[in-house]
């Protein structure tokens, strides 16, 4: 079993920021891609930001300036640092990882159960 868990969100006032964790446990033999994507309400699920094992990154133009991405290859954690947070931020944010179980084995994509996020004064 793998899992992947979210922590970090909560209730912050526009201008505000917030840290995201996942850490991600279980039968794991490789973590390529991981990101974070949001839905807020009403909305389509969106990507918000990826990085590659490499620690090559793509953001989305929303929150280009305001959010970076980073990684632990060792804790098998993907971190988000939302800064100067808006109103239109505030959606559930959900943790993605591709990750391989086994070396014969394929990757797969894995998600958390989210997070919620809700920048309001």
């Amino acid at each position: 079993q793998v899992q992947l868990v979210e922590s970090g969100g909560g209730l912050v006032q526009p201008g505000g920021s917030l840290r995201l964790s996942c850490a991600a446990s279980g039968s794991i033999f490789s973590i390529n891609d991981m990101g974070w994507y949001r839905q807020a309400p009403g909305k389509e699920r969106e990507l918000v930001a990826r990085i590659t094992r490499g620690d090559s990154k793509n953001y989305t133009d929303s929150v280009k300036g305001r959010f970076t991405i980073s990684r632990d290859n060792a804790k098998n954690t993907v971190y988000l640092q939302m800064n100067s947070l808006k109103p239109e931020d505030t959606a559930v944010y959900y943790c993605n990882a591709e990750i391989k179980r086994a070396l014969w084995a394929g990757y797969m994509d894995y998600w958390g159960k989210g997070t919620l996020v809700t920048v309001s004064s």
